[in-house]
């Protein structure tokens, strides 16, 4: 037989058949990467170093999981054996992800009989996007105001507890869950692959998402920190039955093909099972964090204390009078229409000025943004300020500004006058008068105990609502303190 022939070759012409294989076997990598940016594991994702791989001995063959998580849509037939699958979503369309508990007896007992913390996301699997993620997500969310990337589906879903979604965070949600008990979470997902892909001559191919999902358990503290298990999956989202006529369209392709290429593809799965991968790198942010949509601990009048920590700053008071100056450039203009809640015209005012936008009409805000929110916009831009319910003036006694008049050549004494300020109030109720108040001498509006007004003969009258709501419009006050005998707070006195 020919192969069994053996030829008397010398050693330079092995050696230079042995560089000629080596070359042809590395052939067309550096074709493949091209010019741009790459990472490591494109480069091990290669053929030649998946059969390398598949020779070594597997050290986690045998491995077994403390979670599994199955996403129950089917796997496309078009997929080569080698690489990873890839599952088509229809864009909103609700889908099952199983939390399976995979562990052994007696493994990872701390967990036995509490809840695990899970966080699903949706993220870009490509890392050219993964680069730009917070500027395609705010791009998403200029193009679809009040829509979120990921959601759950909670009358659907089966055995979660306490699920959250941040509003700041469109592409995740979380949830509390128990391993023992059967568990199945549906999402949504109401982005598209297209809507980040770069628009030329239409028929765009869609760029591919991963879903991951992180587990934590409770720590010491009570809090889900500590990391257990993360897995993700490759899917790429349609608009609605898209995905559909997709995976129709894969599985007629492998219909046509031969009996020896249909070797070379994966069979299609009815289920995707999520595979182990690192944990996301934001998730301790995400952990430590509290959701704005949850957070109870909230302080309702942020003034500076006089005690306070130096290290515990209250939130600046955001002022009042937010007018859009002619001055402003295009990137301010648009951050003022995020600000007042214009956000659906940010691309109609892309490059837009504030000069531009305060020589619009009335007519022409309303023709381009149509009658409520043209109404709105307009009254914006020109700063009408609402007129309050209610202004009272009010000058401290124990402060009050005096200023000396040049004497008069008769020497009479010289008048005094008091500066009073404004209050205006809007709920005409004691509680705001007590912040307002707080708010104007910069104290905490816990150090006012309570408000009196004096009455007849000088006595002190307890300040109400029904009182407030009964005050002449402009009437004047000069305050007076009283120390509270029982506590370091004070009585105020509007005499």
């Amino acid at each position: 037989m020919a192969w069994a022939l053996k030829l008397p070759l010398t050693d330079e012409v092995i050696e230079s058949g042995l560089v000629q294989d080596f070359d042809a076997s590395l052939s067309g990598i550096g074709q493949e990467l091209g010019a741009g940016a790459y990472s490591m594991s494109d480069v091990l994702a290669l053929p030649i170093f998946k059969q390398e791989e598949s020779n070594l001995p597997a050290d986690n063959e045998n491995k077994i999981l403390p979670f599994q998580y199955v996403l129950c849509a089917a796997t496309s037939p078009a997929i080569k054996l080698h690489d990873e699958t890839l599952t088509y979503l229809n864009q909103g369309q609700s889908y099952e992800i199983r939390m399976l508990d995979n562990r052994k007896i007696g493994e990872l007992p701390e967990i036995t009989g509490k809840m695990v913390k899970s966080i699903i996301r949706v993220v870009f699997h490509d890392r050219r996007l993964q680069y730009t993620e917070h500027q395609q997500l705010e791009g998403w969310r200029w193009n679809r105001p009040g829509d979120r990337i990921l959601a759950l589906d909670i009358p659907m879903s089966v055995g979660i507890i306490d699920p959250r979604a941040n509003p700041t965070q469109l592409n995740t949600v979380e949830f509390l869950w128990d391993p023992s008990k059967r568990t199945s979470v549906f999402i949504q997902v109401h982005c598209i692959s297209t809507e980040f892909t770069m628009r030329k001559h239409g028929g765009e191919k869609g760029v591919p998402f991963r879903i991951q999902i992180d587990t934590f358990k409770e720590n010491e503290s009570g809090e889900y920190t500590e990391h257990l298990h993360s897995a993700s999956c490759q899917v790429k989202v349609f608009k609605p039955k898209g995905a559909d006529r997709k995976q129709k369209t894969d599985r007629e392709k492998m219909e046509k093909r031969t009996p020896q290429e249909k070797e070379k593809y994966q069979p299609s799965y009815e289920t995707t099972i999520l595979t182990e991968c690192s944990p996301w790198p934001e998730v301790t942010y995400v952990n430590n964090s509290p959701s704005p949509g949850f957070n109870s601990s909230h302080n309702s009048f942020p003034v500076a204390e006089g005690n306070g920590s130096p290290s515990h700053q209250p939130e600046p008071v955001v002022p009042v009078a937010d007018n859009l100056l002619g001055t402003a450039t295009p990137q301010d203009t648009q951050q003022w229409l995020l600000r007042n809640r214009f956000s659906p015209f940010c691309r109609l005012f892309t490059n837009f000025s504030g000069a531009d936008l305060l020589k619009l009409t009335r007519e022409d805000v309303i023709q381009i943004c149509g009658p409520a929110d043209g109404i709105r916009l307009f009254n914006a831009l020109k700063g009408r300020a609402v007129r309050p319910r209610l202004t009272i003036y009010v000058c401290q006694e124990s402060q009050q500004a005096r200023e000396q008049q040049p004497k008069h050549e008769n020497g009479d004494a010289a008048s005094t006058f008091y500066v009073y300020h404004a209050i205006y109030l809007e709920e005409l109720t004691s509680t705001e008068l007590t912040e307002k108040l707080a708010q104007l001498f910069n104290i905490s509006p816990r150090q006012i105990n309570q408000i009196f007004k004096q009455g007849p003969t000088g006595i002190h009258v307890l300040v109400s609502d029904e009182m407030i709501q009964n005050f002449q419009d402009e009437v004047c006050f000069v305050l007076d303190t009283m120390k509270d005998e029982t506590s370091d707070a004070y009585h105020i006195i509007l005499k």
